[in-house]
């Protein structure tokens, strides 16, 4: 796999290496990278009197407009004569991005075949580019000018006594006078305006502030992650660790060690939502919040937050996958929490695995990378088989708490109520929870509130005009949606194919109908709804957690946001509705999903003093995810896994490249389709599955076709899709985009 890369002895010619010196400059010309899909920098004049060096934001003459770009370190392509050269227009007042940043979106365009400028994009935050405006504030006039001097004119002069400038609600505040008489002052020349320095955007973490009492088992592995960043050299730690066993607080020891030593860390979180609980437990330990960065943030505050980043004020950085694109001057250590989560793969764009990229970033930062996880992926466990990841495991949860007790509800013998969709067995189990004053979880993995809607008369189904998806009931809202491209409309009142009016049923639950169930049951529990809907960001998120801790809260229903990290002392039940519903389909990595998913579900169950239980609903009880679940027995169901991946070098063990082909007609797209299978690279080792259509045939009006390039793990993909892709040119309104590495095969 990728980081298979970063440890070999030899070179590799499909990567920039981490080590390269950049080539020397060309006297008398300027190479700009700009944030667009060009093949690499262009070629400009430097400005008279003013030297540029590699990093330097620069405002450059593109077409008939002015653009920003970065100075960059290797020269542009074919030369062109220096008389043709266009000067560059300015340097502007931005921060400069360092040479490892450079060198990381240089690696990223080169793994992903992405253009440089495309992966610049991602760095080069337009709206960081504005330097901040100062604060305006007032300072009085020495000597003064001769106007009046009224009462309150007095008691101002009193205040700015001590030559501070102050602001205007700073002013009225200290001396009681209205801002009108202070914007009199400043007109009849009493005060003067003075800038005022704006205050450090972020406190300092103390690594001193909380020394947390660790078990002996905590202490060994806080100190081994300790010693990594001490080390101050590349290294790459698998934190694994039951749930609830402290590996939050194992990582914090890491990022203590990365302040001591005046460096900045990084954490990455897969979830926006996660951040609520997080910050907290980050500020009672280093008595601070951290710096944030996800995309719900403003443009003034992003624009600090870059700044901050760049100047290093921000010394603890967490946030979304594009946070590693951030200007980091003293990188020192990168955590990956959660790393076996796949919204870490950016789907849209350049598409890349921020794990992976997290990993390539460390290593050309020289600092260390923890990936954290209690499932970890099969990829993160190859790397620790084959002595590339060191691998520290918690094995005992926190504070005496126990793992909960798993138990598999056959859905053949314990069937729910004709037209529901909870077992017997599972509410009698929750009615004995809420009785003794506890709290209970319902999870299922699917937002709104049923998956399909058909007509009973005529059997006709929604489905988007988009995309070849069906369309989820959103009752709450009244609308029908599309998951996938957004498409959403009324809900008919009528067939409409058949002009049937009141044959359109709902197929299949989803949370709202859950909840709809729940409520008949259990009119007098408390409850709230934990989806991506109901919670659009980290303030919805953090009201949340509050209401639970707080025990404001009964029932908790959810999706997959709340299988990750949250930490409810006072849950001890949690009801997985459909255990089933990850292994449908011929995903590769549907089992190791549904395992790692419904493990971290179950994590949230007794977490405290009492003891937690998990009833999993599911119409395969022998199935070996359920068995492994209910054995606690992961590690026998990874090694079977692998095992079984192995013959065939799928990954980890082998090498996949997808390519999707798009176009808005189903002709168009079968023809460069079948262009490019007839020209698909060959030889041992090498496989090329398809052409066949997307099992999302059309997405947001595009026809897509899907090939699949296996290889064995020691042959390199990208030199392999640079010769097939520029064998065969696509035709105009034909697109392909190349997935390496794919995690999602629709």
């Amino acid at each position: 796999m990728l980081q298979e890369k970063l440890f070999a002895t030899t070179g590799d010619a499909t990567q920039p290496d981490p080590g390269r010196k950049p080539p020397p400059p060309v006297p008398g010309r300027v190479p700009v990278l700009l944030p667009y899909p060009f093949a690499g920098p262009f070629d400009y004049a430097p400005p008279a009197g003013d030297a540029l060096a590699p990093g330097d934001i620069v405002l450059v003459p593109l077409n008939r407009r002015q653009e920003a770009g970065v100075v960059w370190d290797a020269p542009s392509g074919p030369s062109v004569a220096a008389a043709k050269l266009k000067p560059v227009t300015a340097r502007l007042d931005a921060p400069a991005l360092p040479a490892p940043l450079r060198r990381f979106i240089d690696w990223v365009a080169a793994y992903t075949l992405s253009a440089p400028g495309e992966v610049l994009a991602m760095a080069l935050r337009v709206n960081a580019l504005t330097p901040p405006l100062p604060v305006p504030g007032f300072l009085a006039a020495d000597p003064l000018p001769n106007a009046p001097i009224t009462e309150p004119r007095r008691r101002v002069l009193h205040v700015l006594a001590d030559r501070i400038a102050r602001t205007t609600p700073d002013l009225a505040r200290l001396s009681g006078a209205s801002p009108a008489v202070i914007r009199a002052m400043a007109q009849a020349g009493q005060l003067l305006p003075t800038p005022i320095p704006a205050p450090p955007a972020f406190l300092p973490p103390d690594p001193f502030f909380f020394d947390p009492a660790l078990s002996a088992e905590q202490s060994a592995i806080a100190a081994s992650l300790r010693g990594a960043v001490v080390e101050d050299a590349f290294s790459v730690t698998l934190l694994d660790g039951v749930t609830g066993s402290g590996k939050t607080e194992m990582y914090l020891e890491a990022v203590a060690a990365c302040l001591e030593a005046g460096r900045q860390s990084l954490i990455l979180l897969p979830e926006i939502a996660l951040s609520a609980q997080f910050l907290a437990r980050f500020a009672r330990r280093f008595g601070v919040a951290p710096a944030l960065w996800h995309s719900d943030l403003s443009s003034r505050t992003r624009r600090i937050t870059y700044r901050a980043v760049a100047d290093g004020t921000a010394r603890v950085v967490v946030g979304a996958r594009s946070a590693l694109f951030l200007p980091f001057g003293e990188l020192g250590l990168v955590v990956v929490d959660e790393e076996h989560e796949t919204a870490f793969k950016q789907e849209d764009g350049v598409v890349y695995h921020a794990r992976d990229m997290a990993v390539v970033r460390a290593r050309l930062s020289a600092a260390p990378a923890i990936l954290v996880s209690a499932t970890p992926s099969l990829e993160t466990l190859a790397n620790v088989e084959a002595g590339r990841y060191r691998h520290l495991k918690l094995t005992a949860r926190h504070g005496g708490a126990r793992l909960p007790e798993v138990t598999a509800i056959d859905l053949r013998d314990h069937a729910p109520d004709r037209g529901k969709f909870l077992s017997p067995t599972l509410i009698a189990a929750v009615r004995e929870t809420l009785a003794a004053g506890e709290q209970a979880m319902f999870f299922l993995n699917r937002r709104g509130y049923a998956p399909l809607t058909l007509c009973r008369a005529c059997g006709h189904r929604l489905q988007c005009p988009n995309c070849t998806a069906w369309l989820v009931e959103h009752r709450a809202r009244h609308a029908l949606a599309c998951h996938h491209c957004g498409h959403h409309e009324p809900i008919p009142p009528a067939c409409p194919i058949c002009k049937a009016e009141g044959t359109l049923a709902p197929i299949g639950p989803g949370v709202e109908r859950i909840t709809e169930e729940v409520d008949a049951l259990f009119p007098e529990a408390r409850r709230l709804v934990m989806a991506s809907d109901t919670m659009p960001g980290p303030q919805a998120a953090a009201d949340a957690a509050r209401a639970i801790e707080a025990r404001e809260v009964d029932l908790i229903i959810g999706t997959q946001i709340v299988a990750k990290g949250w930490h409810f002392p006072h849950l001890t039940l949690v009801g997985v509705v459909d255990a089933d519903l990850g292994l449908a389909g011929g995903d590769l990595r549907a089992a190791e999903r549904t395992v790692q998913l419904l493990h971290q579900v179950a994590g949230r169950a007794g977490r405290a003093e009492a003891p937690g239980r998990v009833l999993l609903q599911t119409f395969s009880p022998e199935h070996p995810v359920m068995q492994a679940l209910v054995a606690n027995d992961l590690a026998a169901f990874f090694v079977r896994e692998a095992e079984a991946r192995r013959p065939g070098n799928w990954p980890p063990y082998g090498r996949l490249a997808a390519l999707i082909v798009s176009a808005d007609t189903a002709d168009a797209a079968d023809l460069y389709a079948r262009d490019l299978g007839r020209a698909a690279p060959g030889g041992d080792g090498v496989l090329v599955l398809g052409p066949a259509p997307a099992p999302l045939a059309i997405l947001r009006g595009r026809h897509r076709r899907r090939l699949l390039l296996k290889t064995r793990r020691d042959i390199a993909v990208q030199p392999l899709l640079r010769a097939w892709l520029a064998a065969v040119q696509p035709a105009r309104g034909v697109r392909v985009d190349v997935d390496v590495d794919p995690v999602s095969f629709l």
